[in-house]
């Protein structure tokens, strides 16, 4: 069997970097581990090409080739991925499909023609699908119906069929699930509330993958919340920093994690000894009623500012993420945001509009009050960052629109953001230990210079820019490289907080003119 492994188009997105990846000549950040692990999941006498079309298309040549295409994606792919479901079957392909996406809505999938859903998670249904082809069988749905897979049998991924020069960072996972039970999330829905681990072990053994591939960049762990286990993930970093010391720390890990990672100084000792050098915290709002609503307990149980506080003295790096449209929220809340965002120097604060997951408890909510609101199949939806709810707010949507386009504006104005980064390099931890030394590739030198010239002389933050860099190389110099990649995150955030601005006043204009001809329809089911 010949496969062919698609990886539908993302849009642009908070986290996709394009003006700063470019500078160091990558594609993309983080490949598509789910599909690598399909291959790895699947017979291994079968034969697997991999497309990423994030970092280039396929071509008639894949196609001819393939026997089978499978396509797996995440909702805010689904344009791409029903186009590519419908190119294949135009071209007589069988076609499965699986993911995140449509193991929540499988009827846009159906729709489009695909032969086979292979839903929920694939160490269990993937042997069904293979089953049902040595059967003969053509077409079929399978699902796990309810079961949990022991992922200590999950194989390591074949990060081999990577295009490992295209991607900024590698991923890797080591747990699935999460004990909260946040009303807005889908992760809980996925993977369950009781988070199921790998063993150390095994995680090793793929890092070793990597590492005998030649990989020697940043590495983050897709894990939505990886200290849903304290237990076991206290267990894998005692051996991660032995691992890692013995090879010189190759790796940079990142993850997510709960707030209540500061609550534990000897699980943030563990992260820092295995390099762990950054964390996502989804902190949301600085209201503790709206977290209360949303069932967001654990971030009402210390001050959010203390959290964060001790995170980063501890020597790890705090990204966030900030969502506006709880309901009972009051005027206001992006200003409130903001001072946090000021008061906590974080630069990568994630601040988008609420969404409402299909099969969340948020989603059913809604559902049965008459909010959700039927949405043109043309219409993006799923991205937090550039699409308004998609159910009617507890604020006029006007208000709640304009609020967050211009918080976000505020959020990512050049001088604020390269404030956030000195201020937050100039007090992070140095790490304990010497990294071996790694020079510099060429691309990297010319993107310095890039930086240099674009924020230190063609701009009017070059006076900001020098006083800054200068103070860190004087005060504290081990941060400066990772400094420096900060601000060259600015590269992206002043396109993107135009895309921004222009998407949500588009999509505003066009609810105002939709309100004054119609009535708007809730109570649709939306995909």
């Amino acid at each position: 069997m010949r496969v062919l492994l698609l990886y539908p188009l993302f849009p642009k997105s908070f986290w996709s970097f394009d003006r700063a990846l470019e500078l160091i000549g990558r594609k993309v950040s983080l490949p598509p581990l789910g599909l690598i692990t399909v291959a790895a999941i699947l017979p291994q006498s079968w034969e697997f090409h991999l497309v990423d079309r994030n970092v280039q298309p396929e071509t008639e040549a894949d196609w001819e080739w393939a026997d089978l295409v499978i396509i797996s994606g995440m909702i805010v792919q689904k344009p791409d991925m029903l186009s590519l479901i419908r190119e294949a079957k135009h071209r007589g392909k069988l076609v499965a499909v699986g993911g995140p996406y449509v193991t929540s809505v499988p009827e846009k999938a159906q729709a489009a023609g695909v032969d086979f859903l292979i839903l929920d998670e694939g160490e269990i249904t993937l042997p069904m699908f293979v089953e049902a082809l040595e059967r003969g069988e053509t077409s079929g749905i399978f699902r796990a119906n309810g079961d949990k897979p022991d992922v200590t049998t999950t194989p390591i991924p074949r990060y081999d069929l990577l295009d490992l020069q295209a991607y900024s960072d590698m991923s890797v996972q080591f747990s699935r699930g999460c004990p909260f039970q946040c009303e807005f999330c889908d992760i809980i829905v996925l993977y369950g509330r009781k988070p199921r681990t790998k063993t150390p072990s095994q995680l090793l053994a793929e890092l070793q993958t990597l590492y005998d591939l030649g990989w020697r960049r940043a590495v983050f762990v897709v894990d939505d919340n990886f200290i849903g286990n304290k237990r076991n993930v206290k267990l894998l970093l005692r051996e991660l920093a032995l691992w890692m010391a013995e090879r010189g720390y190759p790796f940079d890990f990142t993850t997510e994690a709960s707030v209540d990672l500061a609550e534990d100084k000897e699980l943030l000792d563990l992260m820092i000894a295995a390099n762990f050098v950054a964390v996502f915290l989804g902190i949301e709002t600085p209201d503790t009623g709206s977290l209360a609503l949303t069932k967001k307990y654990q971030n009402t149980r210390s001050p959010l500012f203390e959290a964060v506080d001790t995170i980063n003295r501890a020597g790890l790096r705090v990204k966030a993420g900030f969502i506006l449209g709880f309901d009972g929220e009051k005027p206001g809340v992006g200003d409130r945001i903001i001072n946090f965002v000021e008061a906590t120097a974080i630069p990568h604060a994630m601040f988008g509009l609420l969404q409402a997951l299909p099969n969340t408890a948020l989603w059913h909510r809604l559902e049965k009050e008459g909010r959700l609101l039927e949405i043109k199949e043309e219409v993006k939806t799923g991205n937090q960052t550039t699409s308004l709810t998609n159910f009617i707010p507890s604020r006029p949507i006007e208000e709640l629109a304009r609020e967050y386009t211009s918080c976000f504006w505020e959020l990512y104005e050049p001088k604020k953001y390269l404030g956030r980064v000195y201020r937050h390099f100039l007090n992070l931890k140095p790490k304990p230990y010497k990294k071996k030394f790694q020079m510099l590739e060429l691309i990297e030198i010319r993107a310095i210079f890039i930086i240099l010239w674009r924020q230190g002389i063609k701009r009017s933050t070059r006076f900001q820019f020098w006083s800054q860099l200068f103070s860190i190389l004087r005060k504290n110099p081990a941060v400066v490289t990772s400094y420096i990649v900060n601000c060259a995150h600015l590269e992206h955030f002043i396109e993107y907080r135009q895309i921004v601005r222009d998407e949500i006043e588009g999509q505003l204009a066009e609810f105002i003119a939709t309100k004054n001809k119609t009535e708007i329809i809730p109570n649709k089911v939306i995909a």
